[in-house]
């Protein structure tokens, strides 16, 4: 793993008597992609702006690159490393994308030539499309660029495809997966379970301004995701009852489909022996568990399309 980009620790953010962020520490370490993921409100915004300067922390401190976030001089050079996508991105309508890079690039003392940025978001066939008429997942790909146009060492996308179609989510999926292969560090914040679990090489879930763990994805699956499942659809009542006489963990719901919970590679063999000896004809799903499965076991709850509870 390289080296720290992102040193926080017991970070409090308060409004009045609302702790937006509640004692949060974590790392992010360079070359990664590092995901708070989390519901709406639960604090994912309110660290990041932190984290870009954006908002002074209440307590705790924050460090980007070896820079205080809280003092003055570190500030203007935690902005000259930093490109930032913030939630609900937009441009100016009637100008082109060509020329709104431009526009942003032109805010600093150096930065990247515009034909680059283009052909690193894929975006030469719409360079002179104006903003207003392109597509949602066009639109945040121009933010992408704006953010990069400065060539920073660390990228902070907030909600980046929040709002669109999965096609679009795909897509801009893949322009983050090229920021790592460039060599950037990536700050994503998400509600979107797979997006998490796709792109990130670790995960921070947080909820109601504190983080409840982090790792990544396939270690947080493997200890708090749960068993494996066997699922047998529309079986024979009799299959059911015989399964739940061989097997502790099988379930039948009312469509006749069984549920059998896996421990591990020996009981796998076992039911399907079992299967075999049964003569089972039906095909057998196995059902892995997801980080969405993480998330319900550390929270109690499932996070919506919207970003909500529930």
């Amino acid at each position: 793993m390289g080296s720290s980009v992102v040193e926080v620790k017991s970070l409090v953010k308060q409004y009045g008597p609302l702790k937006a962020v509640d004692d949060v520490s974590f790392d992010v370490f360079e070359g990664e992609v590092f995901a708070f993921l989390g519901p709406n409100g639960a604090g994912k915004t309110t660290t990041v702006e932190v984290l870009e300067c954006i908002r002074p922390l209440t307590s705790g401190s924050a460090r980007i690159f070896g820079f205080d976030v809280s003092h003055g001089r570190d500030v203007v050079e935690i902005k000259k490393r930093i490109g930032v996508l913030p939630q609900d991105f937009s441009a100016l309508d009637k100008l082109s994308v060509r020329e709104n890079i431009d526009l942003i690039g032109d805010m600093y003392a150096e930065h990247l030539d515009v034909i680059e940025m283009v052909k690193l978001l894929d975006l030469e066939d719409k360079i002179g499309e104006r903003f207003e008429n392109l597509s949602g997942g066009l639109k945040q790909r121009v933010g992408i660029a704006a953010a990069l146009v400065s060539n920073p060492k660390l990228v902070f996308l907030d909600e980046p495809t929040t709002g669109l179609d999965p096609k679009a989510r795909r897509e801009v999926w893949a322009v983050i997966e090229n920021l790592k292969k460039l060599g950037k560090t990536v700050f994503l914040t998400t509600h979107y379970m797979e997006e998490a679990q796709v792109l990130a090489d670790r995960i921070a879930i947080i909820n109601k301004g504190k983080i409840a763990v982090i790792g990544p994805p396939e270690e947080l699956v493997a200890e708090y995701g749960g068993l494996k499942t066997l699922i047998i659809r529309r079986a024979d009542v009799n299959l059911g009852k015989l399964l739940q006489d061989r097997f502790d963990k099988v379930t039948v719901d009312k469509y006749g489909d069984i549920f059998i919970k896996i421990d591990d590679v020996d009981e796998f063999w076992r039911v399907m022996t079992a299967l075999t000896d049964l003569k089972v004809d039906r095909d057998v799903e196995i059902q892995t568990p997801t980080i969405e499965d993480v998330f319900l076991k550390l929270t109690g709850a499932r996070i919506t399309e919207e970003g909500e509870l529930k």
